[in-house]
């Protein structure tokens, strides 16, 4: 061997930065991934799965019930009124006033709630505070919450949207 060539100092060999770049990268990753988790909501995770398990049992009644009502509606969105014909296999419906809740897919801050106010023969009108736009899931309840409407939608819609109780309701 000649001892007259020079040695590079650690910082120049190209072994060293091989053997290393990979489980830096690896821990420089897990530090990002730390502080993104730590810095989210978890807003689609519940703590609580037995309470859920029997409010869905719940849910599934008042599903039936609207089925045996035979409930629908139809409703229209202009600008931030809206308005909802709402009949029973008896006729025009006729509560003193009714809850639409629509949920974002997945933003929870999203969520809206509108109370509607009767205005007799089976109309109601309720108003957005906000402009609403995109997908989204509804969820129209009566006074005593013994029933339920439930769907998607986007909305604002061209046409009106048709609500109606499925037949066979599934949590």
């Amino acid at each position: 061997m000649n001892e007259d060539v020079p040695v590079a100092p650690w910082y120049r060999q190209p072994w060293f930065w091989f053997l290393t770049i990979f489980p830096l990268s690896a821990i420089i990753f897990s530090m990002g991934m730390l502080v993104v988790a730590s810095n989210m909501d978890d807003t689609m995770v519940s703590d609580d799965y037995s309470k859920e398990g029997r409010g869905i049992n719940l849910e599934i009644a008042r599903d039936q019930k609207a089925t045996e009502m035979k409930l629908h509606g139809d409703l229209a969105l202009e600008g931030r009124t809206m308005m909802l014909n709402l009949s029973t296999d008896q006729g025009p419906a006729d509560f003193p006033y009714l809850v639409l809740n629509l949920f974002h897919p997945t933003l929870a801050q999203n969520d809206r709630t509108i109370q509607f106010r009767n205005n007799g023969n089976g109309h109601y009108t309720g108003t957005l505070l906000d402009d609403i736009e995109g997908r989204w899931y509804y969820d129209l309840r009566g006074p005593e919450n013994q029933w339920r409407l439930k769907g998607e939608a986007w909305l604002p819609g061209k046409d009106t949207l048709r609500m109606s109780a499925k037949g066979a309701a599934q949590g």
